[in-house]
């Protein structure tokens, strides 16, 4: 079983976190340090793939709306399109180094699928995929957003799993520009309110079961000292 670190980085703007990423990204590379987990909260952000190939078609609500609703835009250099992450979403970046879990970015997609998958189980959601559609699927509600990056085969972004967010932002897009589907929550689905700390352990140990990975809680800070 390979060894890595999950930090909590609490609630985080996005730029920040994206930028957090390429540091350790860069360290990992180096083998400063282990394979990385950080989960993390985001203020409200519409972010945009490589997948649009700059096109904003699926951007629904202009820069005005967007505003008013306290919603940033930000484009970024995963795959995939279109996605939002908020308040009540648990955002996972795993950066990882794929030599250790097979060259395979495709297997590495439905390896995260499949974390969430059984995670959602353990709650009694019953989920799954939705074929050619990357993400994990309530019937035919998207309830997990996945778009990853690769380079020298060390992974950057990752999932966003809906706990609890606020739904009516995602009418601001056409998520991941697939127009017939919808959105929904484990809070809708489970008909109660439920917490991101309760879910968090529940991932973290999915994750680590379907990566072999045991996952050793650190602060950033004693993550960071590993890197100098």
């Amino acid at each position: 079983m390979n060894t890595g670190v999950v930090v909590d980085l609490g609630k985080m703007e996005y730029r920040a976190a994206w930028n957090l990423q390429r540091v350790v990204g860069q360290a990992l590379v180096k083998n400063q340090i282990p394979d990385v987990l950080f989960l993390v909260e985001h203020p409200p952000v519409y972010t945009l793939g490589r997948g649009a190939h700059g096109s904003y078609q699926n951007l629904v609500w202009d820069e005005k709306r967007r505003e008013e609703q306290g919603i940033s835009f930000v484009e970024v250099d995963r795959g995939g399109d279109i996605t939002y992450h908020g308040p009540g979403q648990l955002v996972g970046y795993p950066i990882l180094n794929l030599n250790r879990y097979g060259r395979d970015l495709h297997q590495y997609l439905r390896n995260l699928e499949e974390a969430l998958i059984r995670a959602l189980g353990e709650f009694g959601i019953s989920a799954g995929r939705f074929p050619p559609n990357t993400g994990v699927w309530v019937e035919s509600e998207k309830i997990a957003a996945i778009g990853v990056k690769a380079s020298r085969w060390i992974t950057q972004h990752g999932f966003a799993l809906n706990v609890d967010p606020n739904l009516d932002h995602f009418g601001g897009i056409i998520p991941c520009g697939i127009q017939d589907k919808g959105v929904t929550s484990m809070e809708r689905l489970l008909g109660h309110s439920i917490m991101l700390d309760d879910v968090k352990p529940v991932v973290i140990q999915n994750l680590s079961q379907v990566f072999s990975l045991d996952l050793e809680p650190r602060s950033m800070a004693s993550l960071m000292e590993l890197a100098r």
